[in-house]
């Protein structure tokens, strides 16, 4: 079996099994095509190596992230083809560190999304489509993912509630919104109706040429905005700088301030915030605690408080 045949049952299998595999199932396939370019008709650990540690000048967590990928097909290829070189553990281990949040002002919000209803639209809806995304995002901290992989059927209006099925880690769960959020969520879903009566996808939020939009669009669409404003150096693609995914931790923070200004007991109330957000494991929402020096503070002043009344 060639290993274009290899990487495509492999992906094929590991999705029939709840696996979404979008930025892996790229990965390798980028690797398949390196090796074929190098005239390679098995996989080597010294292949491996060459291929992981591209670009140069990226974070060795990337590197190994990408090693990983390889290994995890190398392991089941080796079963087809014995000459395969699976790259043994730790090979590139670099355990990768979390980016500080950015935390975007009050100031900053209103900026971004008065940007973004200036997009460019030529029928109208793809500055709605990215200014009404764009404040879902601050108004409840979800992915961006998540967000777009609403369906029409998945926000309730009647009781302000919005189904999550898609998420990072295949948990669905319901987030309850406010009215004024609704209220967006309702101009938009009319402005998107108006254009495209019979809809020709099932997707809440879609393009101009009536497609679910992606992911990397968004991304994008939001760093070039960045850049206009200034928050973001100016780069070909992306750049580098505050992200989308910050306006989640923006929502985490904000959440977690208001409870210990407002007296509440943060630690009972915190796996609220870890269900709300669909982490995991409440350590992902204490991580806000450790990363964020306004609330490490807090955090302190309120357990020296408490020492101080035992």
């Amino acid at each position: 079996m060639n290993l274009e045949q290899a990487l495509n049952d492999y992906l094929r299998i590991r999705r029939s099994l709840g696996f979404r595999l979008q930025q892996q199932g790229s990965a390798l396939q980028n690797f398949v095509g390196f090796l074929r370019a190098q005239g390679a008709s098995c996989i080597t650990t010294e292949l491996a190596l060459q291929w992981a540690t591209q670009p140069a000048k990226a974070d060795p967590a990337q590197w190994a992230w990408r090693l990983s990928r390889v290994r995890r097909f190398a392991i089941w290829y080796s079963a087809m083809e014995p000459r395969t070189e699976i790259p043994r553990v730790g090979l590139l281990s670099h355990r990768r560190r979390r980016k500080p949040p950015y935390i975007y002002s009050e100031e900053e919000i209103g900026r971004l999304l008065r940007r973004t209803q200036q997009l460019s639209s030529r029928k109208g809806l793809r500055w709605l489509t990215f200014t009404t995304l764009f404040g879902l995002l601050v108004a409840t901290g979800m992915r961006v993912n998540e967000a777009l992989s609403l369906d029409q059927l998945n926000v309730d209006y009647d009781r302000g509630i919005l189904h999550v099925r898609r998420t990072k880690f295949g948990k669905a769960r319901y987030v309850a919104v406010h009215p004024s959020t609704i209220d967006a969520l309702k101009k938009y879903a009319e402005a998107r109706d108006r254009l495209f009566p019979t809809s020709p996808t099932p997707a809440f939020f879609v393009s101009e040429r009536g497609s679910r939009i992606t992911g990397s669009t968004a991304r994008y669409t939001f760093a070039k905005i960045s850049q206009q404003l200034g928050l973001r150096v100016p780069a070909k693609y992306h750049g580098r700088g505050p992200r989308l995914h910050d306006l989640r931790h923006r929502f985490a923070v904000r959440t977690l301030i208001q409870w210990y200004r407002t007296g509440l007991d943060v630690e009972r109330e915190l796996p609220k915030l870890a269900t709300y957000l669909g982490h995991v494991h409440v350590n992902e929402s204490y991580w806000y605690l450790e990363a964020v020096p306004e609330l490490l503070q807090l955090a302190t002043a309120r357990l020296i408080a408490r020492e101080g009344q035992l």
